[in-house]
């Protein structure tokens, strides 16, 4: 397939030129300002289209969903050719159990079923989702196997069995280690726990992905605390999610941002965010402050309540909103929390690489589970200016690829495997908001996994996704 007299933005960062891309089997066999190929070779007119390396979604929750929704709507849809999995130390393997407790029940339930990660990865191909899954090993999910007492941290044993587990991981391909230690199940790990399974990870060449303890008043000593592990490990940190959560913290990205510049200089960092002022996770009694405003995006308690304002609850129950919290567990919502002139401090910044942090699994989402993407080409370049193309491009790409060992991806160069996005860069936007949030982007063309079109004409075509293999070096 040629791909004719698009607009080419590589991914590297660099401006974009108007040329050709040739496509055979599963790799970008050649580019130029005119190819010369065979009469018989199908041709496609791009003139007037933006074409660029598919997006590499840097932060997803989407484990279960390449099992149990593998034609991958929300993310296909948006340009989205690989995501990265098992973040916030939310992993479905190695772990087997029919009763996740938060966080691990932002996942599918009955997809707990995977003792080791090889089992979990010959399970994505299995069920050939429409994109590719790079696979991160939840801490979280480590500490639920093999710690007795998540109320304290894990013995010497007890760590042995976890680094056990993340090296047999790692050994069939998995791309590093996540943590969320904000949540209850891995509050209390110490600093000696978090350091042996990094250094695991770091013997393979992996990463460590950080949901930190803090992301409020406490978050300039969580980035350090982070930072010496994986400092002191040896190996890449990415800060999850970065934010500044809760009007006390509003500002405050101007010495957050300083301090992982410095810490940048003596080791290998860089963040992920989304392009949204709330966040979203599981119902917590503790950010129910009355000053958040919050809405609720799914309850097992309540479910007729998912999409309504947590203040609108509490009033009609004649409650407080902890309250209320507490009637409509277990159950997740949206949490407006931060500042916008944070975000776009945060988004522009050289180090930060786009992610979504959608939950596939609420009922009624987050819009960032359909719509990230398109709104950081359309609402932050486009139409503010505060990215250029090729700048957001790099973010979803060539950033994302290099941070997570992707070799051959991220990148439009002979070789490279053929994950392609082709988009109208004016007309592309995102649809989704908070009411209506599983709504597909607009101004989408297609979509290319490994050489064959997955998404055109408003629909998927061959899902020819898989999950790919991190090999060191």
């Amino acid at each position: 397939m040629l791909l004719h007299s698009a607009l080419i933005v590589d991914g590297s960062g660099a401006a974009g030129w108007h040329g050709d891309l040739l496509i055979e089997g599963e790799r970008i066999a050649a580019l130029g300002p005119a190819l010369q190929v065979a009469a018989d070779v199908p041709r496609r007119d791009c003139r007037g289209l933006v074409l660029a390396p598919g997006f590499i979604d840097a932060h997803s929750h989407d484990d279960a969903a390449l099992l149990t929704a593998p034609d991958m709507r929300p993310k296909l849809s948006q340009g989205v050719t690989t995501v990265v999995t098992g973040n916030c130390g939310i992993s479905l393997a190695p772990l087997v159990t029919a009763d996740p407790p938060p966080p691990l029940n932002l996942l599918a339930r009955e997809q707990f079923r995977h003792s080791t990660f090889a089992a979990w990865r010959d399970a994505v191909d299995a069920a050939r989702p429409a994109v590719n899954a790079v696979g991160l090993v939840g801490h979280t999910a480590l500490r639920l196997r093999c710690v007795a007492d998540l109320n304290r941290p894990a013995t010497a044993t007890e760590c042995e069995a976890m680094a056990a587990l993340l090296d047999e991981a790692m050994r069939h391909g998995a791309a590093g280690l996540s943590s969320g230690t904000f949540y209850a199940p891995a509050a209390a790990a110490d600093a000696a726990e978090l350091l042996a399974l990094a250094r695991v990870a770091a013997r393979h060449g992996g990463v460590y992905a950080v949901h930190l303890r803090n992301e409020m008043a406490g978050v300039l000593d969580a980035i350090i605390e982070a930072a010496d592990c994986a400092h002191a490990a040896g190996l890449p940190l990415v800060i999850s999610h970065h934010k500044c959560a809760g009007r006390a913290q509003w500002g405050h990205s101007l010495q957050t941002l300083a301090l992982i510049e410095r810490l940048s200089e003596r080791q290998a960092l860089g963040l992920d965010v989304y392009p949204y002022l709330a966040g979203s996770t599981v119902l917590r009694e503790d950010l129910a402050d009355g000053l958040t405003p919050i809405r609720l995006t799914w309850s097992e308690a309540h479910p007729e309540r998912e999409g309504q304002w947590l203040a609108d609850i509490a009033a009609e129950w004649a409650c407080n909103e902890p309250e209320a919290v507490a009637r409509l567990q277990p159950g997740g919502a949206c949490y407006f929390q931060m500042h916008a002139d944070d975000v776009d401090r945060i988004l522009t910044h050289p180090l930060a690489m786009i992610g979504s942090d959608g939950l596939p699994h609420d009922r009624f989402p987050h819009p960032r589970l359909w719509g990230t993407f398109p709104r950081v080409l359309a609402h932050y370049g486009r139409e503010r200016g505060l990215l250029t193309l090729a700048q957001a491009v790099h973010k979803m790409t060539g950033l994302t690829a290099q941070r997570f060992g992707l070799k051959d991806r991220g990148l439009l160069r002979a070789g490279a495997a053929a994950d392609l996005v082709l988009f109208d860069a004016e007309q592309l936007s995102d649809r989704a908001d908070y009411g209506t949030p599983e709504l597909p982007a607009a101004g989408l063309t297609a979509v290319w996994v490994n050489g064959q079109l997955a998404w055109a004409g408003g629909e998927p075509h061959a899902r020819a996704g898989r999950a790919l293999w991190h090999r060191p070096g």
